[in-house]
């Protein structure tokens, strides 16, 4: 499985975001990162996870959550 490298700009795409907001995810150590030289980059598998972690799940009637 092919592994693919997202820069700051293109993961803030992701996320509908600038790419201010992804800078400061990867300052806080709030998100998994590549060094290559100079540059960062996040790998497409660990941006989804942090959209998956970050996703609130529905609630159904009286508060329960749906499976």
């Amino acid at each position: 499985m092919e592994k693919l490298l997202l820069t700051v700009d293109e993961a803030g795409q992701v996320l509908n975001t600038g790419p201010r907001f992804v800078r400061r995810l990867i300052a806080e150590r709030r998100i998994e990162f590549v060094r290559v030289g100079r540059h960062v980059r996040i790998a497409e598998p660990v941006l989804l996870g942090f959209i998956a972690q970050g996703t609130v799940q529905v609630m159904g009637p009286a508060g329960e959550r749906r499976p």
